[in-house]
Order: C-alpha cells, then structure tokens, then sequence
C-alpha cells in the first residue's frame, strides 16, 4: 500500500515504524526515496511520540544540500515507498554464495596433504581480500542529533532576531534543523531548535557559549535531547 499522509499521526505512526529497523527507506544509503519521503514530511516529528521518524529526519536534513544529486527514480511519488510495497528490500543481507559440487573434479585417491595446502592458500586468498577491503572503508563519521532550547531575558526579547543570530554561527559539521517558540510562562517563549553535529568536529559546550554571547538576547541555552545516529 505504500505511505500515504504523512502529516497526521497515523501517517508518521507507519513511518516510525519503518524506519525503526531502517536507516534509510530503501536499502544501505540515502536516495531519492528518502528525498520523496522526507519532502512530505511538513513538520520535524516528536521525537517522544515517533523517535524513529525524528532520528530518520533530522539524519537526511543533514543530505539537504544533495538531494538532487542522490541515486534513484526522482519521478516516483512518496507512495510508491513503505509498508508492502514489493521494490524495498528491509536492510537486506546478502545471501552467501553456494558453493557449487563439481563431483567430476573428486579424486578419490588424492593426497590429503594437497587438499589441505590448497584449503590453507584459498583461505589466505580470502584473508588478504577481506583486509584489502577492510583497509579501503571510509569509516563514517559519528553525528549526533540535538534538541537545544535558548532562553531569552524577558517577554520584551525579539524572538526573530534572536534565532537570527543563532542560525548565523556556522561551523564545519553543524547542520542547523527546525525550530519553534515554546512558551514557559508569564508571556515569555523560548526558542527550541534542532541541530545535527559531528561529535570530532563541535563541541556543544563551546556553540552554547557562542550563542551565550549574544547578550541582548540570550539569557542562558540547554541540550533538551540528544541522541547518536
């Protein structure tokens, strides 16, 4: 049947659930399906009703910038992805290759010495392959997805210039996410915004104290959440 509306809760309920033993919608790395997927999606989920659906989000908002450039049919619609529809495979393994008999090649009264000192090179064969290979991956690098919620001094701050300047540090590794003003009493809002970090490359104590600076504005900043991809 594929995904249908994404904005409801029903709609982001099949999402969270796909994507909870998935990292992308189809298979290993991003495509155009995520990019289809993601662009219904209108509003950042709540990371307390549908943790997977935000962690999935916020982790292809980070591939914003190469959307157009991602593999895959950019002609199919969003519905073509999801629950029972028969081109997406869940993470899938690769099958290991059988073996194939070959009993005309069996000598029955062949030396077991030749036949360990053949099993020992394939075996060696292999093992050089698999290192060859262990030693060309790029390892990725690790990213965490952040909930930061900045305060301002009072009821009177302007709240558009405030997030203005927080969205105008820019730092290699940081990908600044949606935001909203969530009210915390006596007229007052603060502002809560996603971002998405490479943990070698920011340091969050050291963007607080940046956004910290701003004194006309800001009062005091806190990591609401925060979680690994």
């Amino acid at each position: 049947m594929g995904f249908s509306d994404l904005v409801s809760d029903a709609g982001l309920t099949i999402l969270n659930n796909w994507v909870k033993t998935r990292s992308y919608i189809v298979g290993y790395n991003p495509t155009q399906a995520d990019v289809k997927v993601f662009q219904q999606v209108k509003t950042v989920p709540a990371p307390e009703k549908f943790p997977y659906a935000w962690r999935w989000y916020n982790h292809i908002l980070t591939f914003e910038s190469e959307f157009s450039t991602l593999p895959g049919d950019p002609t199919k619609e969003y519905t073509a992805y999801g629950p029972e529809s028969t081109d997406l495979p869940v993470n899938p393994a690769k099958a290991p290759e059988k073996e194939e008999d070959d009993d005309d090649d069996v000598d029955l009264f062949g030396s077991d010495e030749e036949e360990d000192a053949e099993a020992e090179r394939i075996k060696a064969e292999r093992l050089a392959e698999y290192n060859k290979k262990k030693a060309g991956k790029v390892k990725p690098a690790a990213k965490s997805i952040v909930i930061m919620d900045v305060k301002p001094w009072d009821d009177e701050t302007n709240m558009t210039e405030l997030e203005e300047n927080v969205r105008a540090i820019e730092k290699d590794g940081l990908v600044w996410g949606a935001s909203k003003l969530v009210a915390v009493g006596f007229g007052i809002k603060k502002l809560q915004i996603n971002l998405v970090v490479e943990d070698e490359k920011v340091s969050l104590d050291e963007l607080q104290q940046q956004i910290e600076e701003d004194e006309d504005h800001v009062q005091s900043t806190d990591v609401a959440a925060m979680q690994k991809l």
